[in-house]
């Protein structure tokens, strides 16, 4: 015979109130029930849990070990009830999350911000790195929403589209010159270049925008920070590949100048990966709808 959950309850309720008539009424049941469930316990356990007195019932030796680990076991599924309603009020839990940098501060920003403003309870962990980055930590569960450039593919993962951004080549005052004319591939090609590291997808996608117009364009300077691209270009060491929107302050203060291309540098696309085999919590699921 399998145990009842319901037995042990009222064998706790019997318990503390030391009266089965008293139980059955705290139980909104009858007294009967309650001297039956305490009869098929027994029964199941082997082992005598009340003595019967004539005002009610008291523990046996036996019956206070069961006791303490009954309320131990009641106790944690009221705390787990009660962290479930946290969790589902969206007043605990996390919301674990990557991205690039550029992405981070001009998409996944604001969207942060509503949502710590709405749910400042929630604890929030970002990570940043590049898109492969973003696609391992998903993949081994490390976070449950990562923002990355496509095109990605990996069966793993479920990806959807939000929103396309623009790059663009950006220079100092030192190269003021060059923006007055559109440039072709192979003139910028020959001006000192800032390119984030090997491996980024901006990295392979400016490289193959080289490509495709006959040009093997290496970079004089590797950087792991558009941050620090733009800090260079601004000092006049050559021209900066970077998203556009990330040096908008510095191209309206004139501290910047963007170069134009010949051939349009074409947008780049922004979405989000989840796990396919994962489901999402309701804390990811709530940041979830603020992305879509």
């Amino acid at each position: 015979m399998q145990m009842s959950m319901e037995w042990y309850r009222i064998f706790l309720h019997t318990a503390k109130l030391g009266n089965l008539t008293k139980a059955a009424q705290e139980l909104h049941i009858t007294q009967p029930s309650v001297s039956y469930a305490i009869k098929q316990l027994e029964a199941q356990l082997e082992v005598k849990l009340f003595d019967r007195l004539s005002k009610g019932v008291k523990l046996t030796p036996e019956g206070v070990e069961v006791l303490d680990y009954v309320e131990k076991s009641f106790t944690a599924l009221q705390a787990g009830e009660s962290r479930l309603q946290s969790l589902k009020n969206l007043s605990a839990g996390e919301l674990r999350i990557g991205a690039s940098g550029p992405i981070i501060k001009h998409l996944l920003l604001p969207l942060l911000d509503t949502f710590h403003a709405e749910h400042p309870a929630v604890r929030i962990r970002l990570s940043q790195g590049k898109t492969s980055d973003i696609r391992a930590r998903l993949k081994s569960g490390q976070i449950d929403i990562g923002l990355v450039h496509l095109p990605t593919s990996d069966h793993e993962l479920e990806v959807h589209h939000l929103t396309d951004i623009q790059s663009c080549f950006v220079v100092g005052q030192a190269y003021h010159h060059l923006a007055a004319e559109p440039l072709t591939a192979l003139a910028l090609s020959q001006i000192p270049l800032l390119l984030l590291s090997a491996g980024s997808s901006t990295r392979a996608f400016v490289e193959q925008w080289f490509s495709s117009q006959g040009v093997e364009a290496d970079a004089d300077m590797e950087l792991s920070s558009m941050d620090m691209l733009i800090e260079l270009a601004g000092r006049g060491y050559g021209a900066a590949f970077v998203t556009q929107s990330f040096v908008k302050q510095e191209l309206d203060d004139g501290k910047l100048l963007q170069l134009q291309t010949i051939e349009p540098i074409p947008k780049r696309s922004v979405g989000y990966a989840i796990r396919r085999d994962a489901s999402l919590s309701l804390v990811a699921n709530r940041f979830l709808s603020l992305l879509q």
